[in-house]
């Protein structure tokens, strides 16, 4: 009874920084490391934060609608996905080397907004509402409206599009690669549908 009351006594571990100034929607870490965490938010901006120092490192005005999706992929770059119909991919280095510029500038005070041009701009017709990067090749799946996309960061249309999803018409909410066997896609939909 001693250690579940000490258990609960302090439930919350720790916060970090001042957070977003909207709803937060997604996170994501890194494959590779513990090291960067992101988190997208309803007003399309992306923070790039710290763990050990909990403090976010760079605030990215990644989208002008909700974040819907984020990932990292394997060449020190991470995904965002949006309801504006847009996915874009950005260098982590540059959007550090962005925020410590911006904040030389300023004086050490809080970077309002990096304005960074991504790496990698896609659109399509509709919204995003998930990503997820394959766990050894440099590809990555998106859950859109009523399809689920395969991407190469090499070309500016998708490998391949599935748009009947099983007699789905309805929205794909989620879509991951299987770690086990990373050919493997699954998605949910709003239907109920897996």
């Amino acid at each position: 009874a001693a250690k579940m009351e000490r258990m609960f006594a302090h439930p919350l571990i720790g916060n970090l920084g001042n957070g977003h100034g909207d709803a937060v929607y997604h996170t994501c870490i890194s494959r590779n490391s513990l090291l960067p965490l992101l988190s997208g938010a309803a007003d399309g901006t992306v923070h790039l934060w710290d763990l050990p120092t909990r403090s976010c490192v760079a605030t990215l005005n990644a989208h002008t609608q909700a974040i819907k999706g984020l990932v990292f992929g394997r060449d020190d770059d991470f995904y965002s996905c949006s309801n504006d119909g847009t996915l874009r991919r950005w260098s982590v280095p540059q959007v550090l080397a962005a925020s410590s510029t911006v904040a030389e500038a300023s004086s050490g005070n809080d970077t309002n907004g990096v304005n960074k041009t991504p790496l990698d701009t896609w659109r399509i017709q509709g919204s995003f509402q998930s990503i997820d990067h394959h766990w050894t090749e440099r590809q990555f799946v998106t859950a859109s409206d009523s399809s689920v996309q395969l991407w190469s960061p090499d070309r500016s249309a998708p490998i391949q599009t599935h748009s009947n999803l099983w007699g789905s018409d309805d929205t794909v909410s989620v879509v991951r690669f299987n770690p086990a066997e990373p050919h493997i896609v699954a998605n949910c939909s709003m239907d109920r549908g897996i």
